[in-house]
């Protein structure tokens, strides 16, 4: 058998990479003494200490479980802030630079209004962080509203829009701000505040909908026949049900690809964006039911007219679409001169039925 000869040129070369790779361990290793191996022994060389609201201020408290469902937990802290020194928390945590990864979000984010404002942590917290489809429309204004407050907003946007406070509470701002190719309807199981049905809503809690499903999956509330497919009929059966305790359906327009280009886009100043029979954003849907663990899972729901099986949007005139004080009061004097003639004649005869009566008597 022919013996391999040893490359002595390569091989000081690979002991000494073999030498580095073993010096990077051991630097791994802080001074809790886990080791920087795979991504859950990483994290928890930080997390034994971030987890423990004891150890660390507010502002660097991580929540173990919602951290844990993020992507940044599967590529872990060191990752984000790798020059974090051995002696941390002394020397201080090196700050993470997002664009590191999310270089065209960050451009795109450059290009819109909100540039220069704040940074990435503004709206998103990198240890809480989930996907568009897996949280709430009431979630997303809440994050705008860590900056815009709401009655400032309501009070601007009343000087074009109708009944501007109800249509800021049942839209995420991102569906008026942000351009979409495509938009869907997401529906919530909403209850009344103030214990009636058709009280001011607030999203029904995950605990909420599990006590009326019985210890069934919540998704049995709806999924009556358990295909994973919501019908129209499925939907209609739920808002109709009196036995659900206040609880109905209420749609939210999303916007199905989230930009970070934020703008003001002069289309959805017109009312029939929204409010028009066929519009193509009303015909596609999805049922947004909460989990346990503070997301939201996202079921198929019969393409069609959603809405107006949920609460019904018949396509008729609305006061004040035509942002025009002129055309409002056309349209005012239009809709009081229809009801003059059916309304004055049933006054008369109402105001002259004895008279009537003594005619008939003879």
């Amino acid at each position: 058998m022919k013996k391999e000869r040893v490359n002595f040129i390569t091989l000081p070369i690979v002991i000494m990479a073999l030498a580095a790779f073993a010096g990077l361990c051991a630097a791994g290793e802080n001074a809790a003494g886990y080791s920087y191996g795979d991504s859950a022994a990483r994290n928890e060389a930080c997390l034994v200490c971030h987890a423990d609201a004891a150890k660390v201020k507010p502002a660097f408290f991580v929540d173990r479980a919602r951290y844990a469902h993020t992507t940044h937990a599967n590529i872990s802290c060191p990752t984000c802030h790798g020059g974090s020194a051995v002696t941390h928390p002394a020397a201080g945590a090196a700050k993470a630079d997002c664009r590191a990864c999310h270089q065209a979000e960050s451009e795109e984010y450059a290009s819109g209004i909100h540039a220069g404002k704040t940074g990435c942590a503004g709206c998103h917290n990198p240890h809480k962080v989930k996907t568009p489809v897996e949280i709430s429309g009431e979630e997303i204004n809440k994050i705008c509203s860590g900056c815009h407050n709401g009655f400032e907003m309501t009070a601007k946007h009343s000087e074009w829009l109708p009944q501007a406070d109800l249509h800021l509470r049942m839209l995420p701002c991102i569906t008026c701000h942000t351009a979409s190719p495509d938009y869907y309807l997401s529906l919530y199981v909403v209850k009344g505040k103030d214990g009636s049905r058709f009280g001011r809503p607030e999203l029904a809690t995950y605990d909420d909908l599990k006590r009326l499903a019985g210890g069934k999956d919540v998704v049995s509330l709806i999924d009556t026949n358990g295909d994973r497919t919501i019908s129209i009929d499925e939907l209609r059966a739920f808002n109709k049900d009196a036995s659900h305790r206040f609880l109905r359906l209420q749609g939210m327009m999303t916007p199905e690809v989230a930009s970070h280009k934020f703008e003001i886009l002069d289309d959805r100043r017109n009312c029939t964006f929204c409010h028009a029979s066929g519009t193509p954003h009303m015909q596609k849907s999805y049922l947004s039911l909460p989990q346990a663990g503070g997301t939201f899972q996202r079921i198929a729901v019969q393409r069609g007219p959603v809405l107006d099986v949920v609460y019904s949007t018949p396509d008729f005139y609305l006061m004040g679409s035509t942002k025009s004080s002129r055309m409002n009061v056309v349209g005012l004097a239009i809709i009081c001169g229809g009801l003059i003639m059916p309304v004055g004649h049933g006054t008369l005869r109402f105001l002259t039925r004895k008279n009537r009566k003594e005619e008939e008597e003879p």
